[in-house]
C-alpha cells in the first residue's frame, strides 16, 4: 500500500515527491511547533527545490480547509451519533480534535499540495 513511488507514500511520510528518498522537513516530529513549517530548501538526493515559486505553499491553505472540515465532520459524527454526547459536548469534541490534530493537518496539507504538482520519477538523480 505504501510502496515507494506512490503518492500516498509521499503524502503520509512527508518525503520528497520526486524521489521519495528523504523527508522534506528538518524535524520529522510535527508536534515540535517551533519547527512545524521548517523545510529543507532542496532535496539532497534529487535536487528538487521544494519552494516551487514564491509563496507556493499558500495554496495548501485550501487543502487544509478541506482536511479540517473532514476532521470536524468526523468528530461530530463520532461524538453525537456514536457516543451520544449533547450538541455542546460535540462542539467541544470538534474543537479538541481540530486543535490536537492541527500540526498533522498543517503538514499533511503541504504534502498533498506539493504532490499535486510534482510527480514521482524513478530516475531522479541530483544534477
Amino acid at each position: 500500500m505504501l510502496k515507494k513511488g506512490s503518492k500516498l507514500n509521499s503524502i503520509l511520510t512527508g518525503s520528497c515527491p520526486k524521489c521519495q528518498e528523504e523527508s522534506m522537513y528538518v524535524d520529522p516530529n510535527p508536534y515540535n511547533l517551533k519547527n512545524i513549517y521548517t523545510m529543507h530548501d532542496n532535496c539532497s538526493h534529487c535536487g528538487l527545490h521544494y519552494q516551487i515559486e514564491p509563496s507556493f505553499f499558500y495554496g495548501a491553505m485550501y487543502v487544509s480547509y478541506g482536511l479540517t472540515v473532514g476532521i470536524g465532520v468526523a468528530a461530530f459524527i463520532i461524538a453525537k451519533v456514536i457516543i451520544g454526547l449533547t450538541l455542546l459536548q460535540s462542539f467541544v469534541a470538534i474543537m479538541v480534535a481540530l486543535i490536537a490534530l492541527m500540526p498533522i493537518t498543517a503538514r499533511l496539507s503541504r504534502n498533498i499540495y506539493i504532490n499535486i504538482f510534482v510527480h514521482f520519477d524513478k530516475n531522479a538523480v541530483k544534477k
